[in-house]
């Protein structure tokens, strides 16, 4: 995970200090990308510990199309507590933009002379791996998070924004634009979550699991978080581990938590820090 050090490093030498939405402040860079190899192991920052649990019962609960959190905390997982309501809804987040993205479909009724519309939507993960599948050379495989329409309903706007895939020399590649990123306690996370989907897209579509490609807006490390970044600069990255899936799954929708197996995972102890909400 030299990459993700580079990149911590990259804010650090090229920031600026900003203000921001929670009021904590940041140092703040803009324009990053960074190139993760599936080849070279899985992409899980060896140099603190990360809750495994929490990234993979994430992934499944965008894939499911949930939006309310008792999944999550059913499951341990309490990543999404702070910005859900008091019956744990959290609006038209991630996976309803990602199964049920708003669309008008017009019917076969007319008033005055025009076609009447009724509310539908479109799933994107279904559309995603079909079009993998039977069009492989397109390069129009893409998920949109961001609906202007509905950002305000949002407890919080989708900060991984869009992805992209792309099926090449027999390698699913998967990239990501994140419009903005907290550096030290989210992007590792976000790392490991969309290699992890590079992986389940991969598997279900025939394909060998390419490169994860992150490219960033607002790369910004907080305040509060800039011990913690040096403690984690000054330990050495350690040989990344290895991802099995342990049967074979014909659909997306279909992993569960014990399909996936993280072989030789040796990471430095965890940091704490802050959540700025």
């Amino acid at each position: 995970m030299h990459q993700y050090h580079q990149a911590l490093k990259d804010v650090l030498k090229y920031g600026a200090h900003a203000t921001d939405r929670t009021g904590t402040g940041t140092i703040s860079h803009f324009g990053l990308q960074c190139r993760y190899h599936m080849a070279d192991g899985f992409p899980l920052v060896t140099t603190k510990k990360l809750h495994l649990k929490s990234i993979i019962h994430e992934l499944l609960w965008f894939l499911a199309g949930d939006t309310n959190i008792k999944y999550l905390k059913d499951n341990g997982v309490s990543i999404w507590d702070e910005w859900a309501d008091e019956n744990g809804d959290l609006g038209p987040v991630y996976g309803q933009q990602w199964r049920r993205f708003p669309k008008l479909e017009k019917t076969d009724e007319m008033k005055d002379g025009e076609p009447l519309f009724k509310a539908g939507s479109v799933d994107q993960i279904v559309d995603l791996v079909d079009a993998i599948k039977n069009t492989p050379d397109s390069r129009r495989l893409i998920v949109s998070a961001w609906n202007p329409a509905e950002v305000p309903d949002m407890a919080l706007p989708p900060c991984h924004t869009l992805w992209q895939v792309r099926i090449n020399d027999g390698k699913l590649h998967l990239q990501l634009y994140q419009r903005s990123a907290d550096m030290f306690l989210g992007v590792p996370f976000n790392i490991a979550s969309y290699a992890l989907l590079l992986h389940m897209l991969a598997h279900v579509t025939g394909y060998e699991a390419g490169d994860f490609i992150h490219a960033i807006g607002d790369a910004h490390i907080y305040s509060n978080h800039m011990e913690q970044v040096e403690t984690q600069l000054a330990r050495t990255p350690k040989a990344l581990p290895q991802l099995r899936i342990k049967r074979q799954v014909s659909s997306i929708f279909d992993f569960t938590y014990d399909d996936f197996e993280i072989i030789g995972y040796d990471p430095d102890p965890g940091i704490r820090a802050p959540v700025a909400v």
